[in-house]
């Protein structure tokens, strides 16, 4: 589903900060994001797979790494960018931290978390497809809890001057100028002059300088050659993913000021087929969507937010076609998968639950940490009598949420259930060897 919220999940790393993060995943942002950043990723010899990139709902300029190779990148600071470069220069710079290995030697109540801690909240990045419904979960967002700073990464200047130098030769590296990363340190130096209470947790966990800023600005001076400029493929993906942003996490008024109906551009039309969906006036949304999808039929995400209007308003079997053509525009997407998946379960008809059951299949390879995925996965294998299956994806599901006594009951109904060797009967096996009691 486009722009789900996850569930209100602990924060990171103590017990003292009794704060909330709330992750969204849509489809789109995210691939937008991991677009800017794989070039970076494979400069720095990292894989584009181990690294996850995670959205965080909160109006706060803000951006860290944590739980590994986890990048988290807050809505705030996605809408204040002005462009994709802003956005490649601050990855670049959490890269960095990465590369480091600061994130082993940061502040002292990261190093006391325990890794399940980090793993429990992680895990939760992944559960917003359980909800499924996009309207209420904007409606969360808009009055999501914020993440306060204390609790999470405290960096050094030194760490900050070393993550800094890191981006800069992953910049250079990828053939992109600087100038963004400078923009940004230039705002997070204007953030320095106000109070604490007024500042960006960014500030005040990434400590800025006058010697930071200076090295990037030379940097810049020296590497004039490096000035090209996005490409206006990723300028267009900015657009469309600001105009989401704006449409799903604030109310739909706000939004349709901001792109009123004499702006003809495609982030114009998308921002209000989402506000209109959202107060909701669906015939209008619809008109605005279609026309989207007549000037660009092979735009995945217009299809899926089509799709998704149409189920959240009871019209599921009209719902099929555009899913099913979002996925077949954008196969290697498991949250597209889910999403159709999603409209197959709902209508709890034999002749398309062997179709539910194969596309969830299929995305369980990318999303494989989505307990909404297993759940909709045990009520497709219940639906098609095979039992064993169904108990344990159930198993899978209660695992990531760390619910071990539960998982490990429905392992063994499984492993009752199903012929012992099979692919199936061992994974229970496994599940049944990782909740066993120290």
């Amino acid at each position: 589903m486009a722009l789900a919220l996850v569930l209100a999940f602990p924060a990171l790393f103590n017990a003292a900060a009794a704060q909330q993060l709330s992750i969204i995943r849509d489809a789109e942002i995210e691939d937008t994001i991991r677009g800017y950043a794989a070039p970076l990723f494979k400069a720095a010899g990292l894989s584009p797979d181990a690294v996850e990139v995670h959205i965080v709902a909160s109006n706060e300029l803000n951006a860290f790494v944590a739980g590994g190779q986890k990048i988290f990148v807050f809505t705030g600071f996605l809408l204040a960018s002005k462009n994709p470069n802003q956005i490649i220069g601050v990855l670049a710079h959490e890269v960095g931290h990465i590369m480091g290995g600061h994130l082993a030697r940061s502040h002292d109540a990261l190093r006391a978390a325990t890794n399940q801690s980090i793993l429990t909240t992680v895990l939760g990045v992944a559960a917003a497809a359980a909800s499924g419904r996009g309207d209420v979960a904007a409606a969360i967002i808009a009055g999501g809890a914020q993440l306060t700073q204390a609790s999470l990464l405290k960096y050094s200047r030194a760490q900050e001057s070393s993550a800094d130098q890191a981006a800069l030769q992953l910049l250079d590296a990828t053939g992109q100028s600087a100038a963004g990363f400078l923009a940004v340190l230039d705002i997070l130096g204007e953030q320095e002059a106000l109070s604490q209470n007024f500042q960006d947790p960014y500030v005040r966990s990434h400590p800025l300088s006058r010697d930071r800023v200076r090295t990037v600005r030379e940097h810049i001076a020296r590497a004039r050659q490096l000035t090209r400029q996005d490409s206006p493929e990723s300028i267009a993906a900015h657009r469309r993913m600001t105009a989401k942003l704006v449409a799903f996490v604030r109310p739909p008024r706000r939004a349709l000021k901001a792109y009123p109906d004499t702006d003809k551009s495609v982030e114009g039309r998308y921002a209000r087929a989402i506000a209109y969906y959202r107060i909701p006036e669906i015939p209008r949304a619809l008109v605005e969507i279609d026309g989207l999808l007549t000037a660009h039929p092979d735009n995945p995400f217009f299809h899926e937010l089509k799709g998704q209007m149409l189920f959240e308003n009871g019209r599921g079997l009209a719902a099929l076609a555009p899913y099913e053509r979002a996925v077949a525009l954008r196969p290697e997407s498991g949250l597209l998968r889910l999403g159709l998946a999603q409209v197959l379960v709902a209508a709890d008809d034999p002749a398309l639950n062997a179709e539910a059951v194969r596309q969830l299949e299929i995305a369980v390879r990318s999303e494989r940490r989505n307990p909404g995925l297993w759940r909709q996965l045990a009520v497709a294998y219940g639906r098609a009598g095979d039992l064993g299956m169904s108990a344990l994806a159930t198993a899978e599901q209660y695992l990531l949420f760390e619910r071990k006594d539960e998982a490990r009951r429905q392992a063994q109904r499984a492993q009752g259930r199903l012929a012992e060797g099979t692919p199936g009967w061992l994974k229970a096996q496994d599940i049944l060897q990782a909740t066993e009691y120290d």
